[in-house]
């Protein structure tokens, strides 16, 4: 009997090596492994996108006041509004005791309106946004006071040496006169030429007035009638502002209503 001790030994040791392969694999070493599986790729998260800045909020510009009307050369002035910067005033008294304070020249209901409450005041407005060598001035007068009164139209105003002035009287008379500034700023009034005029309507009523100052021709019209024509060489005045004016002597109330001034070429 003893010749089978080697053999159970074997027997025995092939089965214990089998059992600890069997306790350590965890797995039927008959089985194949299960397929492996390739690793998928995580790409990156892409980074969000940057907040954008919100620019600041901008105040709103500050409202502008409406750019001013632009002067014109040739215009009709309607006297819708008050007076423009474009006018310039000038008052000459015949008096000590004429007080230019107490007139009042003003826009009001589509009228430019002269009164005055002093004697021997002369109120002059000039146009001084252009300088005209030849043009037409022209406006549509109501005299709504007293009978003794003028109204006076001009052409080629320069203030450091005169004008041309057509003065027409309610009372039916006019003149053309050269107003000359002195030295000490005075001014005095040449006679150029004078005459009366049945075209005139005196009293309390509405005339139209029209000059022209072209070259040396001077022309005045009146309610749509030449009255005289005449050529001025003695003084010579080649170019200046335009103007008008009325003129108080010794009556009151004197109350006149413009309608309308109008400037055009000749």
């Amino acid at each position: 009997m003893k010749p089978l001790r080697p053999v159970l030994f074997f027997v025995a040791l092939i089965m214990l090596v089998g059992l600890a392969c069997s306790a350590l694999g965890g797995a039927d070493p008959t089985q194949p492994p299960p397929p492996t599986q390739e690793p998928q790729q995580v790409l990156p998260t892409e980074a969000p996108p940057e907040p954008t800045q919100v620019p600041p909020t901008e105040e709103p510009p500050a409202p502008t006041e409406p750019p001013a009307p632009q002067a014109e050369q040739f215009f009709d002035e309607q006297f819708d509004s008050p007076l423009s910067g474009n006018w310039d005033i000038l008052t000459v008294t015949g008096t000590d005791e004429a007080d230019p304070e107490k007139v009042t020249v003003e826009a009001e209901n589509g009228m430019l309106v002269w009164d005055f409450d002093s004697e021997y005041v002369y109120y002059y407005i000039f146009y001084n946004a252009f300088e005209y060598e030849d043009v037409t001035l022209e406006l549509r007068a109501d005299n709504r006071g007293r009978n003794n009164n003028s109204i006076s139209l001009i052409c080629r105003y320069d203030p450091d040496i005169g004008w041309y002035e057509f003065n027409i009287a309610n009372n039916g008379l006019y003149d053309i006169l050269y107003a000359e500034v002195e030295d000490d700023g005075d001014i005095r009034y040449n006679r150029v030429a004078n005459g009366g005029s049945n075209a005139i309507n005196q009293g309390m009523d509405v005339n139209e007035y029209s000059i022209t100052c072209d070259e040396d021709e001077l022309t005045l019209e009146i309610n749509g009638d030449e009255v005289i024509s005449m050529a001025e060489r003695r003084y010579g005045l080649r170019s200046g502002q335009v103007g008008v004016s009325v003129s108080s002597f010794n009556v009151l109330p004197i109350l006149i209503e413009m309608d309308w001034i109008r400037v055009s070429e000749p």
